[in-house]
């Protein structure tokens, strides 16, 4: 049924289209994301910190919250240095790998290509409807496909990012316009003084990759 929708979905907007628009890029944010399968079921939960100058990222699944979902996960990412942390706080252990593919859901590419402008909900009752634009593109090693919707102040809202056979939805909520705690984007002393984990023939390391 959601592949059904999310084909509805671009459909629509692919009806919309419009031109000479560039990609924007997010402002620092802090916030929650949920990451689901084409097929319904929740890969994780949790809070998420994004320094958009520095390029980095941290996102810790909550496992506190009552969502049943399959992953637990404490990432930070250092896209700019193209490296990033696995975080076990509870086992003290830590983990320092390279990131082959710096892209994440949370940041329009360069070279996205803009597909439409539409509402979520009424445009017409006021109140009632959020106004997004839908960026689509392909991934940096053409073997996948994304679609990003944004609001007007390049607020991540929804991303799609396609792998075959994998899909899966990133949804962000409860967005603020800041990094509330700088810390999270430190490098936590179980991870200090590592060496880059030397990765694996044909093993992509990404955020998306995490997830899968």
């Amino acid at each position: 049924m959601l592949a059904v929708t999310l084909l509805v979905f671009m459909c629509l907007t692919a009806s919309t289209r419009a031109e000479h628009h560039q990609p924007c890029h997010s402002p620092n944010m802090t916030g929650f994301m949920t990451v689901m399968s084409l097929k319904g079921d929740v890969r994780t939960f949790g809070a998420f910190t994004y320094d958009s100058l520095g390029k980095k990222l941290r996102f810790k699944s909550n496992d506190s919250l009552p969502v049943n979902a399959s992953l637990a996960v404490d990432l930070l990412m250092f896209f700019e240095e193209g490296i990033f942390y696995e975080i076990d706080s509870k086992n003290q252990s830590c983990e320092k790998k390279a990131l082959q593919c710096t892209m994440h859901p949370l940041d329009i590419p360069d070279d996205a290509a803009f597909l439409s402008t539409l509402y979520s909900g009424s445009r017409a009752i006021e109140g009632e409807g959020l106004k997004v634009n839908i960026w689509t593109g392909s991934t940096p090693d053409k073997k996948g496909h994304y679609s990003m919707a944004v609001t007007m102040g390049c607020l991540p809202v929804t991303a799609f990012m396609f792998y075959e056979p994998t899909a899966l939805i990133f949804t962000t909520m409860n967005v603020e316009t800041e990094i509330q705690d700088p810390e999270l984007l430190m490098v936590p002393s179980i991870c200090q003084g590592l060496q880059v984990e030397e990765t694996p023939e044909g093993t992509v390391h990404s955020f998306f990759n995490e997830f899968v």
